[in-house]
């Protein structure tokens, strides 16, 4: 049964202590440990992850570390175990001296959640001093005929520990003429007093010596000793008295040394030597007894060196005057140091969360600050403040920690950087004040899409570009940053006659630079509209669009095409007719062309370039019209032969000709039905024009010597026939003769007009040629063809025939015979 109770009672010990060493938040928002003083590096305080919520080995994720103030940190944060732990030695007396109770107060810092806890550690005492004498020994002197009771005040011992561990008690050696006496203060303190019991003889013994032991109660029980010396004097009747039992003074801190603080003044009624009175200090802290001097003499008390407020406010010491009879008086002093307004605010930045993304809401963490003024009263109350033409502002936290939040949201493309000024004031006289500057930077989030400057742009390019060539340069502008800044260009996808718009266009999506792919023909594509599109690199990426109008410009690619008069497939040239009787200004016929052109590359104008009788016909430079520009006459060959040149506007400007044959008569008659169609040459650059050219003459000369022989051998005959006529009976010989009937018609024509034929091996292609009127009954002569061709056609005066005859073949053979 012992066993068991034994194991609960440990268990009951072990959750008390931890009752008490882990205090869990209360309702102030703190945290509560308690940890004795004097424990190793690394003595667990509490579990600080439990108390907020974490486990272990998130501290580090979470960026929970502490942030209070002082250059010595006495506790730290272990991230494994997620505990509180004492980073070094923790004395309490250096802590907080005397005080009942002692209080560390620490902030921790949740970054991540941006909040702070308070923490709060009381260090438990442990007895590690020993009460202390000022001195090890001490000389009392006492008259012999002090009466027995006469009390003699001894040194206290100071015990820097508190409570049980403090100064308890004190202890005399055994002696038969001295007992002590201990009295008890008003403020608790212990004073030992050493009463006479029996009555002192000098001759019999003129010193005594005794031992005061001063013991606390702590466990163990320390202790330390005084050694007295009793001195036995003669007869001194009366003690020094001071003329007040407790001296007070006020003193600025901000005095020099040396300045007068007070005078304490004891008197002795005794004459001589015996009411001489010197001055001197029985009780004073060892940290304060430089700071003040003491004038044995006078009891003037002087200031050794500089006060300071903040590192003492209260001195309290006891002086004791003494005669030469060794009579004491003792009296009290207390200073008190007043507090001046020398110490400006402190501000501590504690944690800053630099930068800050531009979408952040407002009341969003951007640091946190702490404050401190070590002066009192009005002169360390501080009020802490930002400008308010910035979007931040300052909240309290807790104790003497700020919160700096934005309040308005944050646009990084109109302010990229803040110079964060806060000042922190006190409300002492005159006011003393800190200003510190936070820069923070924005940073950048994807909120905005690209812009191009225009809505949308037109660009040009001429036809018959080259393969590659640059079109046009787009350019958008986004004002984010970085990545999100960086914009790639590219092209909606579309069609175009059937085929993707990328095969036509290619954008450089770095740059924006378009291009062409192909060439582009006017007369095919004469605009292109597309879609271009920006996006820039963020997350997630935003885009924009704009549209591009491509314009094809036309170039003077295309010569002029004559639509009429038509070429024939089969290479005959056509004839216009123009009666004899036509007036100036007649419309013989009109030339039509087109060109695919465009604009001033597609106007036309029309001239004549070649006539075989200048000044005959007229071409209407705008309208293409040919109109005889006089009135025909019996000398105007039967065949006129003009070429027309049509002109287009361009540059360089392109032209087309075309060769227009007038047959120059009232009708069509018959005997031109084997004449329909004319040899259209070859083209002059052919290999083997030459050899057609000689077979040509050739085959000329033959029919010309034919054509002679024949023409000879008519004439015979319309000689014999003559005859033959003449004899036969006088009636024909009254008939008048017709220029068409019979061998005299053919005769009547051939004395107006002759011809000219050559003839090839192919007899549907032939030339004929209507020479100058001639009045002779000869052959037409070469002059009357063009002299730069024997075959009086030259490469302007093709010209087509249709297929259909103009003149029945039959009419031929009666036209020869």
């Amino acid at each position: 049964m012992a066993a068991p109770n034994n194991s609960r009672e440990r268990s009951e010990v072990v959750l008390l202590c931890f009752f008490l060493g882990t205090l869990w938040e209360t309702g102030t928002g703190q945290i509560r440990y308690s940890v004795p003083e004097e424990t190793d590096k690394g003595y667990i305080v509490g579990n600080i992850s439990k108390d907020l919520g974490l486990k272990s080995q998130e501290l580090a994720e979470h960026g929970v570390r502490i942030v209070s103030r002082g250059k010595t940190q006495l506790f730290a944060l272990n991230a494994k175990s997620g505990s509180l732990i004492t980073a070094g030695r923790v004395d309490r007396e250096e802590l907080c001296a005397q005080s009942v109770l002692c209080l560390v107060n620490i902030n921790i810092l949740v970054e991540d959640r941006g909040k702070l806890f308070g923490i709060e550690i009381e260090v438990t005492d442990i007895n590690d001093n020993a009460p202390k004498f000022q001195a090890e020994n001490l000389e009392v002197k006492i008259n012999e005929i002090a009466a027995p009771g006469t009390r003699f005040p001894l040194p206290e011992a100071v015990d820097t520990d508190v409570g049980v561990n403090s100064l308890q008690s004190y202890q005399l050696s055994p002696n038969h003429r001295f007992s002590l006496d201990v009295q008890t203060g008003d403020d608790g303190t212990i004073n030992p007093e050493l009463v006479l019991e029996r009555a002192l003889d000098r001759e019999e013994e003129a010193a005594h010596h005794l031992v005061l032991t001063a013991s606390d109660g702590g466990d163990p029980r320390r202790s330390s000793t005084v050694r007295i010396h009793v001195t036995v004097l003669d007869t001194n009747d009366n003690a020094p008295v001071f003329a007040q039992p407790v001296y007070r003074v006020k003193v600025l801190e901000n005095v020099p040394p040396g300045t007068r603080l007070l005078t304490v003044t004891a008197a002795d009624p005794d004459e001589g030597t015996n009411g001489k009175v010197t001055y001197k200090f029985r009780k004073i802290n060892e940290k304060q007894s430089p700071l003040f001097q003491l004038n044995e003499s006078t009891g003037e008390i002087t200031t050794a060196k500089s006060l300071d407020y903040e590192d003492c406010s209260f001195y309290e010491m006891e002086i004791q005057a003494e005669d030469l009879g060794a009579l004491l008086g003792r009296t009290k002093v207390l200073i008190s140091v007043e507090d001046v307004n020398d110490n400006r605010p402190e501000v501590i930045i504690t944690s800053l969360f630099n930068p800050v993304l531009e979408n952040s809401l407002p009341g969003a963490v951007i640091a946190f600050l702490n404050v401190h003024d070590p002066d009192s009263g009005k002169n360390g109350q501080v009020v802490c403040y930002t400008p308010d033409n910035l979007p931040f502002k300052l909240e309290k936290a807790i104790d003497n920690y700020y919160r700096l939040v934005t309040c308005k949201y944050l646009d990084r493309e109109k302010v990229s950087l803040y110079n964060i000024s806060v000042m922190a004031s006190d409300l002492g006289a005159p006011p003393l004040s800190t200003e510190i500057h936070i820069a923070l930077r924005v940073a950048d989030t994807n909120d905005n899409p690209p812009a191009f400057p225009h809505a949308s742009y037109s660009a040009y390019i001429p036809e018959n570009n080259p393969r590659g060539a640059s079109i046009f340069s787009v350019t958008a502008h986004d004002p984010d940053s970085e990545e999100n800044a960086r914009v790639t260009y590219s092209l909606t996808e579309d069609t175009l006659q059937g085929a993707p718009l990328s095969s036509y266009i290619s954008i450089n999506s770095d740059t924006g630079v378009l291009y062409a792919l192909q060439s582009f023909d006017y007369e095919q594509i004469r605009d292109l509209q597309l879609q271009v599109t920006a996006s820039d690199s963020g997350d997630p990426p935003l885009s924009s669009n704009v549209s591009l109008s491509l314009f094809v410009l036309d170039q003077n690619d295309n010569a002029p095409k004559i639509l009429y008069p038509a070429f024939p497939t089969d290479g005959s040239t056509g004839v216009e007719l123009a009666p004899r009787s036509a007036e100036p200004g007649y419309l013989v016929t009109k030339v039509v062309a087109v060109d695919h052109d465009a604009g001033q590359n597609a106007w036309l104008s029309y001239h004549l370039l070649k006539a075989s009788e200048p000044g005959l016909f007229a071409v209407g430079v705008h309208t293409g019209e040919v109109r005889t520009a006089r009135a025909l006459q019996d000398r105007d060959a039967l065949k006129q032969s003009l070429v027309v040149a049509v002109q287009d506007h361009g540059q360089p400007p392109l032209s087309a000709t075309v060769t227009l044959t007038v047959a120059v008569a009232d009708s069509i008659p018959d005997v031109l039905a084997d004449l329909s169609s004319l040899e259209v040459l070859a083209d002059p650059e052919a290999s083997g024009l030459t050899l057609y050219l000689v077979v040509a003459v050739a085959v000329v000369s033959c029919i010309f010597l034919a054509f002679v022989i024949v023409l000879l051998v008519l004439r015979l005959r319309r000689w014999h026939m003559s005859h033959l006529l003449q004899t036969s009976g006088s009636m024909l010989s009254s008939l008048p003769v017709s220029h068409f009937v019979g061998v005299d018609g053919v005769q009547a024509f051939l004395q107006t007009y002759s011809q000219e034929v050559s003839l090839t091996k192919d007899s549907r292609k032939s030339h004929l040629i209507f020479p100058q009127p001639s009045y002779a009954d000869t052959l037409i002569s070469q002059e009357s063809c063009e002299k730069s061709n024997p075959l009086c056609v030259s490469d302007e005066s093709k010209f087509p025939i249709e297929d259909a005859p103009l003149v029945p073949v039959s009419s031929v053979s009666s036209f020869f015979f």
